[in-house]
Formats: C-alpha cells, sequence, structure tokens
C-alpha cells in the first residue's frame, strides 16, 4: 500500500510544482494573509474532486467530448490574459501594489471566486488530474484508490506550504518594489500561460 500512495504523492507533486496560475494566486495570498485558509481549502477540495474523478474513470469524458476542452482552453486563455494584464497594471500603481501589510480590501467571496476559476477554467488540471493521474491510477487496479489518496495528499501539503509558508516572505515584501516585482512576475507568468494555451503547446 505505502509503495502505491508513494507513488501517487510523487506524481501529483511534480505536476503541481510548476508555477501557475493557481499557484501564484496562493502564493500572493499568502505573503498578503488574505483568507488564505479558505483559498487553500477550495484549492484542496478541488483537487480531491478532480483527482477522484480521474481515479473513477471519468477521464474518458475528455475522449468523449474534445469540444469541452477545446471551449475550457479558449475560455482559460482569455481569463489569463485578463488576470495578467490586471497585474501588470497593478505593478504600476503604488497605491494597490505597494500595501505589505495593509493591503487593499478584498472580500471572501472576491478571493474564493478567483480561486475557482483559476483552478477550474485552466484545462491543464483537467488533463493533469482527471487525465494523467486516472490514467496512471489505473494500471493499479483495486489500488488506484491508495494511488489517488497519495495524489491527494501531495496536492494538500504543496497548498499548505504555498499558502502559509509564504509567510515567512513577509519582511521581503514589506519593501515597495517587491510588490511591484511580484506583480511582474505574476502577470507575465499569466500572459505566458495564455499564450500557451491559445498555441495548445
Amino acid at each position: 500500500m505505502l509503495p502505491i500512495f508513494t507513488a501517487g504523492f510523487a506524481l501529483s507533486f511534480s505536476l503541481i510544482l510548476a508555477i501557475g496560475a493557481q499557484n501564484a494566486f496562493v502564493l500572493r495570498q499568502g505573503i498578503r494573509r488574505l483568507h488564505v485558509a479558505p483559498v487553500v481549502a477550495i484549492c484542496c477540495l478541488s483537487e480531491a474532486i478532480l483527482i477522484f474523478a480521474g481515479v473513477a474513470g471519468f477521464g474518458l469524458i475528455a475522449e468523449a467530448a474534445p469540444w469541452a476542452l477545446e471551449a475550457m482552453r479558449w475560455g482559460g486563455a482569455a481569463f489569463l490574459v485578463v488576470y495578467g494584464l490586471r497585474s501588470l497594471r497593478a505593478a504600476l500603481n503604488s497605491e494597490d501594489a505597494l500595501k505589505a501589510d495593509g493591503a487593499p480590501e478584498q472580500s471572501l467571496a472576491a478571493a474564493l471566486t478567483t480561486t475557482l476559476i483559476l483552478t477550474w477554467a485552466n484545462p491543464h488540471v483537467y488533463l493533469d488530474t482527471v487525465g494523467l493521474i486516472g490514467a496512471v491510477a489505473a494500471t493499479y487496479g483495486d489500488g488506484r484508490w491508495i494511488f489517488g489518496a497519495g495524489a491527494l495528499s501531495a496536492s494538500c501539503v504543496f497548498f499548505l506550504i504555498l499558502g502559509y509558508g509564504a509567510r515567512a516572505l513577509a519582511p521581503v515584501f514589506a519593501r515597495p518594489k517587491a510588490w511591484m516585482w511580484l506583480d511582474v512576475i505574476v502577470g507575465l507568468t499569466m500572459l505566458a500561460l495564455a499564450v500557451k494555451l491559445a498555441l495548445n503547446l
């Protein structure tokens, strides 16, 4: 059982480790200490739904309805462009981007909505969780649920580290330029991901 759990953990961790829109948002929330617990909870719950959907065999839906992935691809690219441009604009706005301790007010609803969109509007999350993890889990037969549990554990550990470990960076972001560069990096990352999605790379 442990080797199967470990295999699931390793695969999921390697997939989620790459920086993406969702990860960048969780990192930013963690640094600003804004609604970290509910944001992390939404990320973990979403991962649970997606991973176990894949383990249960719903990865076949993607093959049966390729138009759905295509629609999500363009929708996700459009959202990433908007989000990226907003981050770049924030980098130019000293009043919004440079407050490490007194960040602009953000409602819980806004934080959760952004988290849900960044998670569910990204077609790569379906390819990674429902598709890839689901396909690999299927090779373990009856042990696929243990594999899925390992994969989910990796995701939850990662988001907890990202959300709460970011607080260690708070002293760095007490400096105005650090916030500016974070917004620039996040903005460029979002735009790069949008191009990647649009080109289907």
